[in-house]
């Protein structure tokens, strides 16, 4: 998978417009970016809610705690 860089570095001082333009390029990039991200949902599987039903605390003695 091969993409084209969207910058490009080269030599040299950048100017005060020069660093402001591509701030403003990468931060409307970003925001794009943002917008449109998702994150897949992972559901759960029966066995899981399943367990999560289930009682787990061991009930041998009841209240014994010596």
């Amino acid at each position: 998978m091969t993409k084209e860089a969207l910058v490009r570095v080269e030599h040299g001082c950048p100017t005060e417009e020069e660093l402001a333009a591509i701030i403003t390029v990468l931060n409307e990039h970003y925001e794009q970016e943002s917008a449109t991200a998702t994150v897949a949902e992972t559901g759960t599987d029966r066995w899981t809610h399943s367990r999560r039903m289930r009682d787990t605390r061991r009930r041998e003695w009841g209240r014994f705690a010596g």
